[in-house]
């Protein structure tokens, strides 16, 4: 096992089951008939960037003295482990997230231990990723029909409750002839 202090292990991220098996995202695990841009790679944690630093908020003396929040950086342009389509689409999904040297900058300051941080860094990326890979639902000709009509009947009666409104404020004017 490896020791209790120093550099972060997978092992402690995602440790085995109770059944023995390895956790879907560990990194160690049977390969698969297809590789997925998801999946870890042995040596993608080299190419992450991980720092902590002390969390925000209320916490009393434990916000003051541990670094607990956690922050993964990774040069996104480069980073070909991720498929060159959903590179593209993250940059534009999550440009509020990415730095001016091209990093995408994920943190996470939930919980009070690091570790747990570090595995919800990770989780936030998958999730990018996975949202980035989904293709776009096709609206088929009928909906789109539908929703056409319904915003047109939407504007009928709010230009119906304006002319209403305004009759009312009309009626109410001083005639001074």
């Amino acid at each position: 096992p490896p020791p209790s202090t120093g550099a972060p292990s997978l092992d402690k991220l995602y440790p085995p089951r109770q059944d023995g098996t390895a956790h879907p995202w560990h990194p160690v695990r049977a390969p698969s008939s297809a590789p997925s841009p998801l999946s870890l790679s042995p040596s993608l944690p080299a190419r992450l960037t991980v720092s902590y630093s002390r969390s925000s908020g209320p916490g009393g003396q434990n916000v003051n003295k541990v670094n607990s929040k956690a922050e993964i950086r990774f040069h996104l342009a480069s980073a070909d482990w991720i498929p060159e389509a959903v590179r593209q689409k993250m940059a534009l999904m999550h440009r509020n997230k990415i730095n001016r040297a091209g990093e995408l900058i994920v943190t996470s300051e939930e919980s009070r231990y690091q570790m747990r941080n570090l595995a919800n860094c990770l989780e936030k990326i998958r999730t990018m990723v996975t949202e980035a890979t989904e293709k776009p639902k096709e609206v088929s000709k009928e909906t789109a029909q539908k929703l056409i009509e319904r915003v047109e009947k939407m504007n009928r009666e709010r230009l119906r409750q304006k002319k209403i409104h305004s009759a009312i404020k009309q009626s109410r004017k001083a005639d001074f002839d």
